[in-house]
């Protein structure tokens, strides 16, 4: 008998509702049956950071849901991983521009410019970028979310800029 693995659908179906409760959304399940072991991929984000003690408390309330879903007693052994979306999705929604609130980011825009600043409030398809206007000074520029073709939130090893965070609506 062939282990069981839940279908993507099975699997959306199965966890919605629980990662809702908590807070986050499926943004997308991944089923590798070619892996071994065969691997199960749920990727969620909220408006909250998924940190490694969220993560846990999804990934054990997630198989007990899908092990009691299993149709062959438990013949199924796949790896359940359960993660953020990580920095190198890019941001495509306005939801995902909210989330990145507060983080520095690339952006690229229609006219073929780029811009790297810090994510501000989202609001009606417009973004607030805290942008560095001269050495030590910085401003908010405007921007159509219909104008960004590309935007990654960037990787920062050092504290963000007080003034950047204010003007960035966050509070320092």
């Amino acid at each position: 008998m062939a282990p069981w693995l839940p279908s993507q659908e099975q699997v959306i179906e199965l966890l919605d509702n629980e990662f809702a409760r908590a807070g986050y959304e499926i943004e997308d399940v991944v089923v590798d049956a070619n892996a071994r072991p065969p691997r199960v991929r749920v990727i969620a984000d909220g408006d909250e950071p998924l940190d490694l003690d969220t993560i846990a408390t999804l990934s054990r309330r997630a198989s007990t849901l899908l092990d009691s879903a299993d149709t062959n007693d438990g013949a199924g052994r796949y790896v359940l991983e359960v993660s953020s979306p990580g920095v190198e999705r890019p941001l495509t929604s306005e939801k995902h521009f909210r989330r990145a609130r507060g983080r520095k980011a690339e952006l690229t825009l229609t006219d073929g410019s780029t811009m790297t600043g810090r994510l501000g409030e989202v609001h009606d398809g417009r973004l607030r970028v805290v942008v560095r206007a001269k050495q030590s000074e910085w401003t908010v520029r405007e921007i159509s979310l219909d104008d960004v073709v590309k935007a990654v939130v960037q990787v920062e090893f050092s504290a963000p800029n007080p003034r950047e965070l204010e003007l960035a609506g966050l509070a320092t």
